[in-house]
């Protein structure tokens, strides 16, 4: 293919470049950007799609790119577009002020190209292929500069629940000794009620810090010890039910469930399952506990009356800031919709799994736990 416009390009990538910074001046971003801050990457963007142009290109890799399926493999270097979007979001600019700018970038091109002697002679192809290049480098751009913002997201979600727990525990202990040395009981109801007030904004911290870590790709941790998994699970019901005596848990399990496993975190994650069932069930309705061996493995299997549940729902219960459907009580509004992650980043974290299904009036979860 011809090479003019990519030729006419690379002669006047200055003047394009001062337009695109002229665009960028006018974005008000707080504090001014200077000189070089304005001009950040755009020179190497022009050049990269300079070297686009020129490039030969067959049919199935023009419907690939204008598929937006020609992006940057995973693990390749960062483009100049992709830094230039880092950049700019360090910045403070939307990510509407990066797509503009390179709608501008556009429009200065097409401006400068149009007005040119060699304009007239130019072929569709060539302004096909250019439009091309600047989608693609708006893909890359809006990929890092999402990127980069959930990054920070989670950044500010580590540091706001680390910062909270300092003050969290000086309320709690503050009410147990109030508690303490209350003398009527006015005074001490009240601090009761602040106290489990003050341990449920600890376990939504706790939930919080989970959904964190998995986001920012350090994982969930857990320390297998050798358990019977079937007393420890009975246990967690007894507690369960003493909390929660409107509700009618059947529990079942071997005499003995042995292997490696991290109780504390398998009972978190069966009474996240419980209290999940309690609140999504049908009211009154019966909750079922079992605890089986498979051998190699050991299943603890929840399930609960109610609804059936589609599966394009159930598929997505898992995810973080989820949740299944209507809950019972107005305290779920409360919730994070993280109780069902955290069952799933329990059941990962031991090599297992955890599916749920929903047929004939009733919904069962089935968390796979290897013994070792």
């Amino acid at each position: 293919m011809t090479t003019g416009l990519a030729d006419f390009i690379e002669r006047n990538s200055d003047t394009i470049v001062d337009h695109a910074m002229v665009f960028a001046r006018s974005v008000d971003v707080g504090t001014p950007l200077d000189e070089v801050a304005l001009r950040d990457h755009l020179p190497d963007i022009v050049e990269a799609i300079v070297t686009d142009l020129r490039m030969p290109q067959t049919r199935a890799e023009e419907i690939e790119k204008s598929e937006g399926r020609a992006l940057a493999a995973l693990g390749a270097p960062r483009t100049a577009a992709g830094t230039h979007a880092l950049f700019r979001a360090h910045s403070g600019f939307s990510i509407s002020h990066l797509v503009s700018e390179y709608r501008a970038l556009r429009a200065s091109v097409l401006r400068l190209w149009a007005d040119s002697p060699g304009a007239a002679s130019a072929s569709p192809e060539e302004v096909t292929r250019f439009n091309e290049a600047i989608d693609e480098a708006i893909a890359e751009s809006v990929g890092h500069y999402a990127e980069e913002v959930e990054r920070w997201r989670n950044v500010f979600l580590g540091v706001l629940g680390h910062d909270l727990r300092s003050p969290l525990s000086a309320i709690l202990m503050t009410s147990e000794l109030i508690a303490r040395m209350a003398v009527d009981a006015p005074v001490a109801t009240a601090a009761q009620r602040l106290i489990r007030s003050g341990r449920r904004m600890g376990e939504l911290l706790d939930k919080l810090l989970v959904y964190n870590r998995a986001q920012l790709g350090v994982g969930f941790e857990i320390e297998r010890t050798e358990v019977d998994l079937a007393n420890g699970c009975r246990e967690e019901i007894e507690l369960l039910q003493a909390s929660m005596p409107e509700a009618r848990i059947e529990y079942r399990a071997e005499a003995a469930v042995q292997g490696k496993f991290d109780g504390p975190r398998v009972r978190e994650a069966l009474a996240n399952l419980v209290v999940n069932a309690s609140k999504y069930g049908a009211r009154g309705g019966q909750i079922r506990v079992e605890v089986r061996d498979r051998g190699t493995d050991a299943e603890v299997v929840v399930g609960n009356v109610g609804a059936p549940i589609s599966r394009d729902t159930l598929d997505l219960m898992f995810e973080p800031l989820r949740r299944g459907g209507v809950a019972q009580g107005e305290t779920e509004r409360l919730s994070l919709g993280l109780g069902l992650f955290i069952v799933s980043q329990i059941a990962t974290a031991h090599g297992g799994s955890i599916r749920a299904d929903s047929a004939d009036g009733a919904t069962t979860f089935t968390m796979v736990l290897p013994r070792d």
